[in-house]
This record gives structure tokens, sequence and C-alpha cells, in this order.
């Protein structure tokens, strides 16, 4: 599962939580320090655009932007990792005052417009929650996956549960969970108390069948090594804290090199041409082999014929014009009733698209020869009405 739309960049990889206090930049930051430790390339984005925490965290002075070259930020070296925040644009005393959009736009700049280099792994420290950037990030963005971190009472594991089904909708594996704040360990007697309760993340890995990355425990030394800004993994290397994150680091890794398999790579394919085609996969998986809810490829069987194959090896064949009646969005279904409102004899008989582009891993937006282009056909859909059609077809 490779960056393919970003050069050079082996993994993507979002750290995310449902809500905020759970300790998630801090993890990240940790995290990206002990990957880099295991000899890895790394990055890191900070992308809380209206709370950026990660410069000080690594000793990073607010205000002090990056250089820019050629229209691309270089960015700042600490610790044996890359990194961009916009505490790096901002000081102190000046917050981000941004609407949505705009926050969107800064965190493809981020991501996109930087002269990253070769990367081995790219982490994204998210916002807390499930909106705009995490939906915006699942579309634009080619992600291997996402963390997701959560301390042990129930409150919090709740809401993670919230984040982690979010990403499942879009496709993004979940990679594993962390949790955070696992323990206290006292300094003096070696007692370890339970603050936040004990073993939720995982009871709730069980429940959602993830993976426990690790748990991380209280320790004041990280909050000490971070204000100073020298992470506890570099003040305190022998720290119970600095190998719980370096235990992660590597069960990272390892999930990583585990979520393998075919998965359709984005693209902006011209129907007519050609042009930007995927490439068509001839292999036919055993039905055990992959998900049936992921493409693997498609392909143009004939001019009124979108074909696709999934990676539990079915393939199955989509007439272009029922795609068009069957457009998801708002103009053609209202959005609150759910009944659709596109009159069929609106539709010319002999329409086609114009253009496909894939939305993440989770979906296609098609560009039709009527002008229309505001539909997202997500790749749980396709596969119902797919194999719809194909069951109809066979009842006939």
């Amino acid at each position: 599962m490779s960056a393919e739309k970003m050069p050079g960049i082996k993994h993507i990889v979002a750290i995310a939580s449902g809500k905020g206090g759970v300790g998630k930049s801090t993890l990240s930051v940790h995290l990206a320090i002990a990957l880099a430790h295991k000899g890895l390339r790394v990055g890191l984005v900070d992308l809380d655009i209206l709370g950026p925490s990660v410069p000080i965290m690594l000793g990073i002075h607010y205000g002090e932007p990056p250089d820019n070259i050629g229209g691309k930020f270089v960015p700042i070296q600490a610790h044996g990792i890359k990194t961009i925040s916009m505490g790096m644009l901002t000081d102190h005393d000046s917050p981000a005052i941004l609407r949505g959009p705009m926050v969107t736009k800064y965190m493809r700049l981020f991501i996109e417009q930087v002269d990253w280099g070769e990367l081995d792994v790219l982490l994204l420290d998210l916002p807390p929650g499930t909106g705009d950037t995490q939906l915006s990030l699942a579309q634009a963005i080619p992600l291997s996956g996402a963390v997701i971190i959560t301390t042990p009472q129930e409150v919090s594991l709740n809401i993670a549960r919230r984040g982690l089904r979010m990403f499942e909708k879009v496709q993004v594996p979940i990679l594993g969970m962390v949790e955070n704040m696992a323990g206290f360990g006292c300094p003096s007697c070696g007692v370890v108390t339970h603050v936040f309760k004990e073993h939720g993340a995982t009871k709730l890995a069980d429940q959602t069948h993830t993976r426990l990355l690790g748990s991380v425990p209280l320790d004041p030394r990280i909050v000490e090594a971070g204000d100073a800004g020298i992470p506890v993994s570099v003040q305190h290397p022998s720290a119970a804290s600095t190998h719980a994150f370096a235990s992660v680091a590597d069960a990272l890794c390892d999930a990583l090199e585990q979520a393998t398999g075919p998965v359709l790579a984005g693209f902006t394919w011209q129907w007519q041409s050609g042009e930007g085609a995927p490439d068509w996969d001839h292999t036919s998986p055993t039905s055990d082999a992959g998900n049936a809810r992921i493409p693997v490829s498609m392909r143009k069987k004939d001019p009124r014929t979108l074909q696709i194959r999934w990676q539990d090896g079915v393939v199955l064949d989509y007439d272009v014009r029922d795609l068009r009646l069957a457009c998801p969005c708002a103009h053609c279904v209202d959005e609150v009733s759910r009944v659709r409102t596109l009159d069929p004899n609106s539709i010319p008989s002999d329409i086609e698209p114009r253009r496909l582009s894939g939305v993440g891993r989770y979906a296609v937006t098609v560009s039709w020869t009527d002008g229309h282009s505001t539909g997202i056909y997500s790749y749980d859909r396709l596969r119902e009405s797919g194999e719809h059609a194909a069951h109809n077809r066979f009842e006939v």
C-alpha cells in the first residue's frame, strides 16, 4: 500500500482520536522519534491547524516559518524527524481563525506542498473528531492506514469507537489502537495505579477486531520533557514510557508489513480516450483472499459498460446510463427523505462518462457528458448495485 500520489513516501499513517485530551499529539511525536530510532526516515505533519502543539514538544520556536523553495516548504528537522506545523507560521498570541475550507486548504498544503524527500513513514497528527479534516484527508490522501488513540475510561473508548468506524466507512485500514495514560507507576514504591480504569482499550480492540499496538503509562517526565522541547525518549532513554513508545513503533511496523493486498490506486481516467485508466488485473483471487468491498481494477469493457474486479475475485458489469440514473448526490436525491428526484427521462440514452476519478480508497466520482459531476459513488454502493443487477440478469 504505497502512497502512489506522493512519490518517495512509502507509507502515510493517520494518528487519530475521537476526542481531545487523550495525548494524541504527544504520542505522535514520540512514535515518530521511536520510528526514527529504528532507522526509518520519518516525517510528522501537525494537522491540528487551529491548535498546533507539535513545535513546542520538539523544541521548535513558534512563528519561525520554514524555508520555501520553488513553491514548496522545506520541513524543519528536529530529533531525527522532519516536521511541519501551523505553529511555525503563527506565534503564541496569534490564533489561526479559519473557516472549514481554509483548514482543509492548509491540511493539503502541509502534506502535498512540502519537500519531504524520501520517507519510510509520514505520520499525520489529526485534530480530534470525525469532521471535515478527517473526511477530506480520506478523500484526498493515499493513506496506508490509521492508528486510533484512546485512554482507558469509558467516555474516551465510546468516542474512539466512533472514530474507528468513520475510517472503516471510507475504507481506510485500521492499523491498530494505542491505549495512552494506561497506569501510573509510583517512582518510589513501584506500585501501578490505574487512574483511568484498566484494560479498556484491550476490550475495545477485542470488540472491534482491532489490533492493540500497545499501552503507554502515565509518566510526569513526558510532560516535563515535552515542555522543555526534548522528548522523553531522548531525555530519558531508559524510562518505561520510552520502552512503551518503542514497543508501539515495533507493532506499527509489523501492522504495515501485514497490511498488504491489491488496492486500486488513485486515478483520473478519461473515459473516451482511455488516458489514465487503471491497470486491469487479470488475476482471480479466491473468495477468502480479499475484501468484497474493495476494487482492485476497472476497465471499459465496451463504450456502454464499466467493469470492476473486486478484491475477492468477483467481476461485475455496470451499464453507464444506469450509473448516471443511480447518482447519489443532493441534486438527484432529496437529502432528507432520500427520495430520488432525478427524472429518468431527462437523461439521454447515449450518455457516457467523461472522466472517472478515485476518491481516496472508498469511492469514485464521475463527470458525465450531460455536465453532471457531483455524485460520489462509494465502493460499498457499487458492490451492492452490481450484485443486484447481476442477480436480476440471471433471473431473466
